[in-house]
């Protein structure tokens, strides 16, 4: 199980790099792909759904590039996670590829909502700005 996915990952590394450096200009996919060293072309599409989820905005031309929609302090961890995750869930308990009979009576599942509970509660605190004060 991965709490963070490599997606999900790059596109922190991304804005966390966009909001250090917020107010020189735009940045295109190319440089932010030099400099964080993430492929191209994944790169593209994480600042795609970054746009269609409002937390950057694009411009298009020779003198275009992308730039944070909000400030870094109101870009929550949990909601790039949700973007390219879906919400964190760690009590899906499967059973040849059917749900568990006895999910409303087990008890493990009780324990495990309560730490996703906890995990969604401390990520939901948890910005951008954050992040880069710990640099």
């Amino acid at each position: 199980m991965k709490l963070i996915t490599k997606k999900t990952d790059y596109a922190i590394k991304a804005l966390c790099h966009m909001a250090k450096t917020d107010g020189i200009g735009l940045f295109t996919a190319s440089k932010l792909s030099k400099e964080l060293k993430i492929p191209k072309p994944l790169l593209r599409s994480l600042l795609q759904q970054l746009g269609k989820n409002s937390i950057i905005s694009s411009s298009k031309g020779n003198l275009g590039g992308f730039k944070l929609n909000k400030p870094a302090n109101k870009i929550f961890i949990i909601d790039l996670i949700k973007i390219f995750q879906g919400p964190i869930e760690l009590s899906l308990c499967f059973v040849k590829k059917h749900l568990c009979f006895d999910i409303n009576h087990c008890p493990l599942r009780k324990v495990i909502n309560g730490i996703a509970s906890d995990i969604n509660k401390k990520l939901a605190k948890v910005t951008i700005a954050s992040l880069n004060k710990n640099l």
